[in-house]
């Protein structure tokens, strides 16, 4: 069996990644699949070389958010992963992010259920206060608090797959997991 490295943006993503391909009842360390966190998608190209053709020559899936897509699309082209498409070649694309992805699929309520549970609604209506933030959409506040405070991003993320109904959850998410099934 091929070992699969699955390359994705960052830590959150990573975790969200793994909580619910858990969730799906996969074993990743039976199934051979790793999930790496590049620290950015601009880092591709290192990550390419290491498991990719030139490198350990694993099977490569993939996550990254579409303004990044342009560029790792070049990246699996000059890697010899084939052109086309970025679904076709295992690696799925958010709309914004992740975050955005997830603030989608569970619905604004929902996310500020999972932020009471963790005591930090207080924190996120102070946000919406802001001068900046005020007649923005419930969904890009939310955006703001998971990116604005470090770690928030890294801390939400698996609460967040965590609080998605069961069978459900964001595309770009789904089509991964269910990609570690074929050809692993």
């Amino acid at each position: 069996m091929q070992a699969t490295t699955v390359l994705v943006e960052g830590e959150s993503d990573r975790l969200a990644v793994e909580m619910l391909a858990l969730r799906r009842g996969h074993d990743l360390t039976a199934e051979r699949v790793s999930v790496v966190p590049m620290g950015g998608a601009t880092s591709i190209v290192r990550y390419l070389q290491i498991y990719g053709p030139a490198g350990a020559n694993h099977r490569l899936l993939g996550l990254c958010d579409e303004g990044e897509s342009r560029g790792v699309a070049r990246a699996l082209g000059r890697a010899g992963l084939g052109s086309g498409p970025l679904d076709d070649l295992g690696f799925q694309v958010c709309r914004a992010d992740l975050e955005d992805e997830l603030i989608r699929c569970l619905g604004v309520d929902a996310v500020l259920n999972v932020i009471d549970a963790q005591g930090e609604l207080a924190s996120f209506r102070l946000l919406q206060r802001q001068p900046s933030q005020r007649g923005k959409p419930a969904a890009a506040q939310l955006r703001r608090f998971f990116g604005g405070r470090s770690g928030n991003k890294i801390r939400y993320a698996p609460l967040l797959v965590a609080a998605l109904p069961p069978g459900q959850a964001p595309e770009p998410l789904t089509r991964l997991v269910e990609a570690f099934a074929r050809e692993s």
